[in-house]
């Protein structure tokens, strides 16, 4: 019965933020602060009608209300900014194969094909990827607020004990050459994931040549 109660809750306030997100007149701060309440404020109805005994509608609501602050103030958010980084840097990655995208969490996120930046085996960065970097570094610094996260991946070729270190020291390349270009080192996050997070299969080359990545994740944190 609570469980049912917290699904129609749910469908009520994704349809709301639905609603709410497409005006018109809001800036995309607005709607991603919105959309960040939405979100929390559905997940807070399910928990509290899931742990309401008897009194799911208190409970829902309760629920809804403190999920929508979490949500508003723990989320991401889609800015002006934020927008203007993304045409730049789709820009400047024209014709190199980088993948330049929007998350379905508002984050700003750069895919490079370790074929387009870094030589089999080898962690030092390629003067092609250079030249990008560059370009991504000055619309870093013209954005400070944003937090960068960089990760990196390869296939599932040779053992861990190669490859967990690899991933690594090519995101570890990534983040020096960016702060070697200006922007603060404390703005970046380090993390190798190895083989362990595949976006293809690895029974290809094309599958191998497409695990082979670099990823960088550029975020703004809604306002608190």
């Amino acid at each position: 019965m609570q469980v049912n109660r917290a699904s129609q809750v749910l469908m009520i306030v994704v349809a709301g933020v639905i609603a709410l997100t497409s005006c018109a007149d809001m800036s995309e701060t607005q709607k991603g602060t919105a959309a960040g309440a939405g979100i929390g404020a559905g997940a807070g109805a399910v928990l509290g009608a899931a742990t309401a005994g008897g009194h799911t509608g208190r409970s829902a609501a309760t629920g809804a209300a403190i999920g929508g602050a979490v949500g508003a103030i723990g989320g991401y958010i889609w800015s002006k900014k934020m927008e203007e980084s993304r045409q730049k840097m789709q820009q400047a990655s024209q014709g190199t194969g980088i993948d330049v995208t929007k998350t379905a969490d508002n984050r700003l996120k750069l895919n490079i094909p370790a074929d387009a930046g870094f030589d089999t085996n080898r962690s030092e960065i390629r003067p092609s990827l250079r030249t990008v970097l560059d370009k991504f570094s000055t619309t870093l610094n013209e954005h400070t607020v944003t937090t960068i996260a960089v990760v990196g991946h390869t296939d599932s070729t040779g053992s861990d004990a190669v490859n967990n270190p690899l991933s690594v020291a090519r995101a570890q390349s990534t983040r020096d050459y960016l702060v070697g270009h200006g922007v603060a080192v404390g703005r970046i996050s380090v993390t190798g994931r190895g083989e362990h997070e595949p976006i293809a299969s690895n029974d290809t080359e094309s599958g191998r040549a497409a695990n082979r990545r670099v990823e960088i994740y550029i975020a703004e944190a809604a306002p608190q």
